[in-house]
């Protein structure tokens, strides 16, 4: 019924085209102000969307020459209506999202376009430029054309203010970070998010879900502990003391028992060693979940460079966070580097689902249907390709050993080389690509690999991938945006040919392989060679495996094909109750970070701070310091004094009591005659207020990277404690809201301390400085 519809508002939009076929130049262009006049006067953007879609394919035809198919207008549509849509590759999903682009720009609100890296975002930008111009549209893109190009926040200002923005995921989150951390309200930049179109959407939302961004700020001190712990994991036996599961690793009941003897510790999950436990689980991971050549790698000049095992790009400059980097540092016996306090962090899972209107599109998302609607209550909308699909998707060919995988897959790379057709083998690890590259070598065969090592030329390399004898090796194909388009004479050589080698973690990366082959009605082929000795294979049923690989037992084709496509399958539920689990983790994280985020934004925004609040904070900061010191000494309430209130001490106002509550009423007495003096000393009620803002937002800035910092490490330590019969989520939970209390504590103390003991200053700008204590 849905799709009805869908197919209606097409015929509507045709119905407009005619009209706009006939228009001047001039007269098409008006059709933006007229729009945005009739969005002025009530009308709302369903009601106007097929003249807009109209004016635009219009506009995409005049500028490109290319005016959208059907097909596309009906993917334009779901877009705008929410919908997340597959689109197979080559089918135009760039000039698809001129249409909801242009349509929700014409609100005058934050308009944006996310895609996979830098190069397709400034790509994409400048060639959709043109008809945006040409309809009265100013569109940016909000990176820099240089890799590690720095765009200052007047220039980001510039960008978001664009009606359309083209950027990456990275810098939109990276962005939506730095904009909570400034310190004056014009240095902000961002708009307030409305519409959002995801590019390679399942990458983002899915694949890459789990990781957040982290910005790290000040150092913190140097933990003694990574080389005792890097070897007392050394020390573990497999299922013994550790096990593992899904990307996650954990002690056993036994394994915990033997840390308490070897660190002469009581309570290996009590408080006083969450330090200990933490650099245990790191140390753990380190060792056994991250592998060298597949997560990383250890560069000429012995620094730990990071890979993104599905695409094969190394991740320059990226560390992993929470002390894991280290912990992989020891294990390589590198010079440990500096470790960083994490002080803002986002997934892009809560990053997306701030925008009132999140879209997508690419070209397998469907076969995750289900856990897209089930996380982001998106539908997904599959989008009938243009032209019939010629491709011709062999069976998967199934081998017990590695050695039997290859040498097929190598035979079928030669037979398709030497008739001059173009093969392009994608493999599941970065490992792998360089395995059949030397096979290729020694075979006499020219050929182009595509991982981490020239990644910077993937563009070239993949355009080039259709040309008559080419042959390319490449990791996993998401995200790299470049079509594969055949040299004259190619098609009658039978097109592209897709050799997949090893099953990948899961069919959506297998089809974003195969969908490179038989683009836009192009003839082609594909087909996985796959083997029990696969990595994926391997994880989930080693022991099994080998059985097989070794010899020892005899394996039926039907008994291989259950054993290697089972283990994508475990994988992938896996993954799918992984990434559950992560929203819940980060659920809890994003109430706190939206509690303090609005507190930053009414303090920049000249939020009114009066003197109850600032009475009831300092209050309650005497109460919390007189609560905890029940056997207070006369040098004990002196030193607080000095610390906290006055750098002058009046003993006539500080005598002793015995009797606390005697003590509070003189201690808020003291108080408030400090804080009278305090505001005495203020030129006029502006400074004040300006004064008490700034002491406050050096508090909250202070607590919440504690905080955000604190939750970073929480969330690895807690992975250990399903062993010991308690829920990791709950112990999260109960954890996180109570060093919440605690930072809100801290934070009052703060603000009292900032505010008594801050010294203001007037810059010949008229700006205010202040030395905090």
């Amino acid at each position: 019924m849905r799709n009805k519809r869908l197919n209606d508002t097409v015929s509507k939009v045709k119905v407009y085209a005619e009209k706009m076929a006939r228009m001047s130049d001039a007269q098409l262009q008006a059709e933006t102000p007229k729009l945005k006049s009739l969005l002025k006067s009530g009308k709302t953007l369903e009601q106007i969307l097929p003249e807009a879609y109209a004016a635009i394919c219009e506009a995409d035809k005049r500028i490109l020459g290319k005016y959208p198919y059907d097909n596309q207008i009906f993917g334009a549509i779901a877009m705008h209506h929410g919908h997340l849509v597959e689109m197979n590759t080559g089918e135009g999903k760039t000039l698809t999202a001129t249409m909801p682009l242009y349509l929700n720009a014409l609100t005058e609100k934050s308009t944006i376009l996310v895609t996979a890296n830098e190069y397709l975002a400034y790509r994409d930008a400048a060639e959709m430029r043109p008809v945006f111009a040409f309809m009265g549209m100013n569109e940016r893109a909000g990176v820099s054309r240089q890799p590690d190009g720095f765009l200052t926040n007047d220039q980001k200002r510039e960008n978001y203010n664009a009606d359309i923005l083209y950027t990456t995921h990275g810098v939109l989150a990276f962005d939506y970070l730095l904009n909570n951390l400034v310190m004056r309200a014009e240095d902000r930049f961002l708009r307030k998010f409305y519409f959002i179109i995801i590019d390679e959407a399942d990458s983002v939302l899915l694949d890459g879900a789990q990781m957040p961004l982290v910005i790290s700020g000040s150092p913190r001190v140097q933990s003694n502990l990574y080389a005792m712990t890097d070897f007392f994991v050394s020390t573990l036996k497999a299922d013994r003391d550790y096990e593992t599961e899904d990307k996650a690793v954990w002690l056993t009941d036994q394994g915990v028992a033997y840390a308490e003897r070897f660190f002469g510790i009581q309570d290996f999950y009590a408080h006083e060693n969450f330090e200990l436990n933490r650099h245990v689980t790191l140390a753990l991971r380190a060792h056994v979940l991250l592998k060298r050549q597949e997560d990383y790698m250890v560069s000429d000049q012995g620094e730990i460079v990071l890979l993104d095992n599905g695409t094969g790009r190394s991740l320059p400059g990226m560390k992993l966070r929470g002390g894991e980097h280290q912990a992989l540092e020891q294990k390589e016996h590198l010079e440990l580097t500096q470790e960083q306090r994490s002080i803002a962090s986002i997934t892009y899972q809560n990053l997306f689902i701030m925008f009132p209107k999140m879209c997508g599109m690419s070209g397998t998302i469907s076969n995750a249907r289900r856990e897209l609607r089930s996380v982001y209550h998106k539908k997904v909308v599959v989008v009938p390709p243009h032209k019939k699909l010629q491709r011709i998707d062999r069976k998967d060919r199934y081998f017990v050993s590695a050695e039997e995988q290859y040498e097929a897959a190598l035979e079928e790379t030669l037979h398709c080389h030497q008739k001059g057709q173009p093969v392009l083998i994608v493999t599941a690890t970065i490992q792998d690509t360089q395995i059949f590259s030397r096979m290729l070598v020694d075979k006499g065969v020219p050929h182009s690999v595509l991982n981490a090592d020239n990644a910077y030329w993937e563009a070239e390399i993949i355009a080039a991938a259709g040309m008559r004898n080419a042959v390319t090796v490449s990791t996993g194909m998401a995200g790299r945006g470049t079509d594969i388009k055949l040299e004259k004479g190619v098609a009658q050589l039978g097109g592209l040919a897709v050799i997949g080698i090893g099953r990948m973690e899961n069919v959506r990366l297998e089809r974003q392989a195969r969908g490179r082959a038989g683009r836009q009605g192009d003839p082609g082929s594909s087909q996985f060679f796959v083997s029990l000795e696969d990595d994926i294979v391997m994880t989930m049923y080693a022991e099994k495996a080998e059985e097989y690989i070794d010899g020892n037992r005899s394996i039926s084709h039907r008994k291989l094909k259950h054993i290697i496509n089972n283990a994508q399958k475990t994988m992938e539920e896996q993954g799918i109750s992984s990434r559950e689990q992560a929203v819940r983790y980060d659920e809890i994280l994003r109430r706190q970070r939206e509690i303090l985020y609005n507190a930053r934004d009414r303090l920049l925004d000249q939020a009114q701070i009066d003197k109850g609040t600032m009475q009831d904070i300092v209050n309650d900061t005497l109460q919390s310091f007189v609560k905890t010191h029940p056997k207070l000494q006369s040098h004990d309430l002196n030193r607080y004094v000095l610390d906290n209130l006055s750098y002058e001490l009046d003993p006539d106002i500080l005598a002793m009591e015995k009797d606390s509550k005697q003590l509070l009423e003189r201690m808020e007495k003291y108080a408030a005659k400090l804080y009278d003096r305090k505001v005495n000393s203020f030129e006029n009620a502006e400074q004040l207020q300006e004064y008490i803002r700034q002491c406050i937002l050096n508090a909250l800035d202070d607590g919440w990277v504690e905080e955000v910092d604190y939750l970073q490490q929480l969330q690895y330590a807690i992975t250990t404690r399903g062993t010991a019969q308690r829920n990791p989520i709950f112990e999260y939970s109960r954890e996180a809201y109570h060093s919440f209390e605690d930072m809100k504590t801290t934070m009052k103390r703060n603000i009292t301390r900032n505010f008594f003991l801050g010294d203001p200053e007037m810059n010949e700008d008229g700006q205010m400085k202040i030395v905090f204590p």
